[in-house]
């Protein structure tokens, strides 16, 4: 059992999209992930998805609307809805899923990681 600092986790890597393991619990995994510009739209039909902004900010773009999220702020994003995070400038943001959760979800491209480190 040992405590997780997010400020000391964040500063250990710079690539972007690219989650990071730093927790788990009762199957449901900790991720730590950057996000600059726009990923792909995508979708989990099986998981839900939280997202935890830590620092910045980012909009969640659904097909109907956009939701901004700020420092403190999280949005969870149900299953089966379409959904693309995009960032104007960097943000740093905390994602709680189930270990199953592939980060492109039902797209496969090169932003797809599909073994994540653990840091």
């Amino acid at each position: 059992m040992n405590k997780v600092n997010l400020a000391e986790k964040f500063g250990r890597f710079s690539d972007q999209w690219k989650p990071k393991i730093v927790g788990e619990l009762n199957g449901q995994l900790i991720k730590l992930v950057k996000f600059q510009g726009p990923f792909v739209w995508h979708k989990h039909d099986a998981e839900d998805e939280m997202f935890l902004v830590i620092k910045g900010r980012f909009r969640m773009e659904l097909r109907d609307r956009h939701i901004w999220l700020d420092a403190g702020e999280f949005l969870i994003v149900p299953r089966g809805v379409e959904h693309r995070p995009v960032a104007d400038e960097e943000a740093e943001v905390l994602l709680f899923e189930p270990g199953s959760t592939l980060n492109t979800g039902d797209v496969r491209n090169e932003r797809t990681v599909e073994i994540l480190e653990r840091i």
